[in-house]
């Protein structure tokens, strides 16, 4: 029942989204374990800037900051993670988010360098039953107003080591993406922070777009 709801939830809130009439919220994610999760501070309000304007939603300019463990990710849902460390989710902030996935919410989890080993172990806890699997560049997810042909961008260069996108999928619906070597949320901060040329963070926005416009289409 508790799943029904939620998924009646979502798709009262998703469905309008690409119309005028609707204005919904963009989440943070915010765990513990150390990892500075609130890294990239300028990120996720480019994004739903460029979203706005170039796919015709209508988010509200600023996000919100929600923690694992609270109910009240319920509220939004599209929440985005990223961070360079550590990332800890005690069994009540497990059960929070994968009921929040299984029951239409969706995280994408973005390596901002460093991230790789604990997320990897923490999703594994969330779905015990289910493994990251890398997405072709054939998917959907990047050919969606924008084409990338040779998937995952590369933003920032760390190990020599190709961009890669992951995700874990429940009964056909893919529930959590996972980028890793790729820095999205670098390509998504104001310019000045990272000096990235103007080339590179179109490129990083478009990715994000796509990210955004498949989800709320999938």
């Amino acid at each position: 029942m508790k799943r029904i709801f939620f998924l009646t939830l979502f798709a009262l809130i998703i469905l309008p989204i690409f119309s005028q009439t609707s204005s919904i919220k963009l989440a943070l994610l915010k765990y513990h374990g150390g990892g500075d999760w609130y890294a990239n501070p300028t990120a996720l309000p480019n994004l739903i800037k460029y979203c706005n304007k170039n796919l015709g939603t209508n988010f509200y300019k600023e996000h919100v900051t929600i923690e694992s463990g609270s109910s009240e990710i319920f509220n939004y849902p599209f929440v985005h993670a990223t961070g360079h460390g550590n990332i800890i989710f005690s069994m009540q902030e497990v059960r929070n988010l994968r009921t929040y996935m299984l029951g239409g919410g969706f995280i994408h989890f973005d390596d901002n360098y460093g991230m790789d080993k604990y997320i990897r172990r923490e999703l594994k806890k969330i779905f015990p039953e289910y493994k990251l699997i890398e997405l072709s560049f054939s998917h959907p997810l990047f050919h969606q107003k924008y084409n990338f042909s040779g998937g995952l961008p590369k933003i920032h260069e760390h190990d020599d080591k190709p961009a890669q996108a992951y995700g874990i999928f429940h009964e056909g619906r893919m529930v959590c993406l996972y980028t890793s070597e790729s820095d999205l949320g670098d390509g998504w901060e104001d310019q000045e922070v990272h000096n990235d040329s103007e080339e590179t963070r179109t490129k990083a926005l478009k990715m994000g777009a796509n990210i955004i416009q498949f989800i709320f289409t999938q």
